[in-house]
């Protein structure tokens, strides 16, 4: 049975918001710039890596110059050492979104991170936390590691005893969605499943007007070779001395930043484990599987409308996106 949808706000109402959502390195950073500019609209970001301050080399972060004048909110609002929490991230983004739609603009959401932009978009509740209990599983995964076991495998067992439904839903080496549904499971005697995010949007975004998701994809031969591009690029732009920088700033003790595609392998060269040709073989490979997974996530939201680069072009055309909106710009 599918999932339920709901219209992206009252027929007639005006447009309010426009996410630029799929895989990495497909120019969502670049589009959202550009219709901010034609719809008269700013910026927030839907990027889980791109909150952190200092994290611009390896997170392909627009510059100030890039950015055009167009403001752009929750980009670095967090200091490495800090966790990312989803919660916390939809309680801003909500009143970024009001308060940019309250002043006459239209607020383009961008970014792949596909929980962030569910949580921004959809009805979408948070289950309480145990420090404590997070604390255990965590200790006892990396015990089971330790000791030469696949720790993963182990609690995964054990989730699919408890909420199969929820252990179905986890992608291979996603640890910390993992030890996150034991932690629900066992705080709130509850399965993980059932707080899992359903595509309807919340009332609180479509009271602000209409919302509508723009998905942006490549060949995918194209998008390899975009992704193999940058993180070239992004080693010739500094990515070591940016993780260098950070790792002085407490990047190693951030629960969640230290884990951020390029800086966690960028680490790993720092302290010694691999040269920086494999920690860069190692993102490249990294990062094609999470493109996987975006368009896997995204792809199965039927109210994304999909736009395709034009032929011999890397990049979706602005024109394009705005034919795309037409429909909603002229109701």
């Amino acid at each position: 049975m599918p999932e339920p949808t709901s219209p992206g706000g009252a027929d007639g109402a005006p447009l309010a918001v426009v996410a630029v959502v799929g895989p990495t390195a497909t120019g969502k950073s670049d589009l959202a710039v550009e219709l901010a500019l034609a719809l008269g609209g700013e910026v927030v970001n839907a990027d889980a890596s791109q909150v952190y301050r200092g994290m611009d080399v390896g997170t392909a972060k627009l510059t100030a110059a890039e950015r055009r004048g167009v403001p752009h909110h929750l980009l670095d609002v967090l200091d490495v050492r800090q966790e990312a929490r989803v919660a916390a991230y939809q309680r801003d983004a909500r009143a970024a979104l009001a308060d940019v739609v309250g002043r006459g603009r239209v607020a383009v959401l961008a970014g792949g991170s596909g929980l962030y932009v569910r949580a921004a978009l959809d009805e979408l509740a948070f289950p309480p936390t145990d420090p404590a209990v997070r604390a255990r599983l965590e200790a006892e995964l990396a015990s089971l590691l330790a000791a030469g076991e696949d720790g993963e495998r182990v609690l995964r067992g054990r989730l699919a005893a408890l909420d199969p439904v929820a252990e179905s839903s986890l992608t291979r080496g996603d640890v910390r969605r993992l030890v996150r549904a034991l932690e629900v499971v066992e705080v709130t005697g509850r399965p993980f499943s059932a707080s899992m995010p359903v595509r309807r949007y919340d009332g609180a975004v479509t009271g602000l007007g209409r919302v509508v998701q723009l998905g942006l994809r490549a060949d995918r031969e194209v998008l390899r070779e975009r992704i193999a591009a940058r993180v070239d690029r992004m080693a010739a732009d500094g990515l070591v001395a940016e993780v260098e920088r950070l790792a002085g700033e407490g990047l190693r003790e951030g629960p969640t930043a230290r884990r951020a595609l390029g800086y966690a392998q960028v680490l790993d060269v720092l302290d010694g484990r691999c040269t920086l040709a494999e920690a860069l073989e190692a993102t490249t490979t990294a990062t094609r599987r999470y493109a996987r997974r975006q368009l896997s996530w995204f792809g199965a939201d039927p109210r994304v409308r999909w736009l395709d680069p034009r032929p011999g072009g890397e990049r979706v055309a602005l024109a394009d996106a705005l034919e795309a909106l037409s429909p909603t710009l002229h109701r």
